[in-house]
């Protein structure tokens, strides 16, 4: 085993968490089609909670498709911005139980 930290070229970005944008899509989605439901009168015969149910299906949907859209501009930004760096790999051999000073 050599003393000396083996160097290597990698490459650093900062990419997007798809769950997040795409949990926080669908949650905008069920908002804005909670907004959307309420402006307009229910019909009598479904109820506001039915309507806003059937409309949240469609509501949700496009939020999450948009805040994974919105996901995959900013990855594809984060590509181009990403930079390459000089790293140094050490292997450092913990202590066996039994070995530790105290």
């Amino acid at each position: 085993m050599s003393d000396a930290p083996e160097t290597e070229q990698v490459t650093v970005r900062r990419a997007p968490k798809f769950p997040a944008f795409m949990i926080v899509g669908g949650g905008v989605g069920a908002i804005v089609t909670y907004l959307l439901t309420s402006l307009f009168p229910a019909d009598p015969n479904v109820g506001f909670g039915a309507l806003f149910a059937y409309f949240a299906l469609f509501g949700v949907t496009a939020g999450v498709l948009l805040g994974a859209l919105l996901a995959l501009i900013l990855d594809r930004r984060a590509t181009k911005r990403a930079s390459t760096v000089t790293a140094q790999r050490e292997s450092v051999e913990a202590p066996r139980e039994g070995e530790i000073e105290e």
